[in-house]
């Protein structure tokens, strides 16, 4: 896809890191279409290169690639700042240098859509600054996917992202949130690192009030994926023992 002035083209990854045994094939988790436009694309931003050309191989056993995938070229984002700052504009605007030359350029995170919950949040409000077209493609979003499965407020929810490592922080954050979402009715979803699933579940049932609903999703799109949804009271009496190589979403709905 080439035409004087290109766009900045937001590629959905499949949720499943491209690595794991049990990854489904591409065209269970991605539309077709988008498969065919991934594999016109001859320049690429991402957040990670290595997990990129992997998706791409798995691209290309569906529709042959534009080029080879050692041609093509795949920039990397810049890392932010310490402290949560933004990505600086200047630092961006030259990975928009091919769409300025005609060339249509893919955005694509390490999972799922990019640009949500994601750093490529920055590289679009720079297209946009920039006017350069921004075009997004549909596909799987684990915090829509979870939300959708957990039965609680998808009406009005909300991502806060990963939640404080040391034990006393993490314990004030999961009673704020839960005392945001009962004010609100509005269910709270956080994330967390595969190997501290464990450690965010037991800190969840063990901070939340019993009588709240707690939603865990685990290997969403992966065959042995679940969702549980429960009252804390009933997570407390029957435990889930939670893989720690195999990404979830907790979600939570104070009553």
């Amino acid at each position: 896809m080439t035409r004087p002035g290109g766009a900045l083209v937001l590629v959905p990854n499949t949720l499943d890191f491209g690595v794991h045994t049990e990854a489904p094939d591409l065209q269970e988790v991605l539309p077709l279409g988008v498969i065919r436009i991934a594999a016109t694309l001859t320049h690429w931003v991402a957040e990670n290169a290595k997990t990129t050309r992997a998706f791409l191989k798995r691209v290309d056993a569906v529709v042959p690639l534009a080029q080879t995938l050692q041609s093509l070229s795949i920039v990397e984002l810049p890392r932010a700042p310490k402290g949560n700052q933004p990505i600086p504009e200047a630092g961006l605007l030259p990975l928009l240098d091919p769409a300025r030359a005609g060339h249509d350029i893919g955005l694509i995170s390490e999972a799922g859509l990019p640009a949500v919950a994601d750093p490529g949040a920055a590289l679009v409000r720079t297209a946009h600054v920039a006017g350069i077209k921004v075009m997004t493609l549909p596909g799987p979003s684990a915090i829509v996917l979870a939300v959708a499965a957990s039965g609680l407020n998808g009406q009005s929810f909300a991502f806060s992202g990963y939640l404080p490592v040391d034990a006393k922080q993490r314990a004030a954050r999961i009673q704020e949130l839960e005392a945001t979402s009962r004010r609100l009715g509005q269910t709270q979803v956080v994330i967390e690192t595969p190997y501290r699933n464990q450690a965010l579940l037991a800190a969840l049932s063990a901070h939340l009030q019993p009588g709240t609903w707690l939603s865990v999703s685990c290997g969403l799109t992966l065959p042995s994926g679940f969702t549980r949804s429960d009252t804390v009271a009933k997570w407390r009496l029957a435990p889930l023992q939670m893989p720690a190589d195999v990404p979830a979403m907790f979600a939570l709905l104070g009553s």
